[in-house]
């Protein structure tokens, strides 16, 4: 079992930044892909960035060049840098952790941009 808690969401205003952390805990040997997703009320929920235990990434078209993905292998935790966010950047985003096959998710955490 993998337990995931996100932090630092929270209300922003339009072009801001915000930091979202996401820590793993529990059985987290051989934890794979790391990411994140989002979604918006009455949306699905769309992938944002994933990170592998590699090292590569992947984004969103919609937050290229704006949001970074990183990750700390050693503590567990997957970071999502997001600048200049925007309106739309608006939704509860939830982490994941991949492992044997399996899917873990976060509780999500709340990202409001006021514009």
């Amino acid at each position: 079992q993998v337990e995931l808690v996100e932090s630092g969401g929270g209300l922003v205003q339009a072009g801001g930044s915000l930091r979202l952390s996401c820590a793993a805990s529990g059985s987290t040997f051989s934890i794979g892909a790391m990411g994140w997703y989002r979604q918006a009320p009455g949306k699905q929920r769309d992938l944002v960035a994933m990170a592998s235990s590699g090292g590569s990434t992947n984004y969103a078209d919609s937050v290229k060049g704006r949001f970074t993905i990183s990750r700390d292998n050693a503590k567990n935790t997957v970071y999502l840098q997001m600048n200049d966010l925007k309106s739309e950047d608006t939704a509860v985003y939830y982490c994941y952790a991949d492992k044997q096959y399996h899917r873990y998710w976060g509780q999500g955490t709340q990202v409001t941009v006021s514009s």
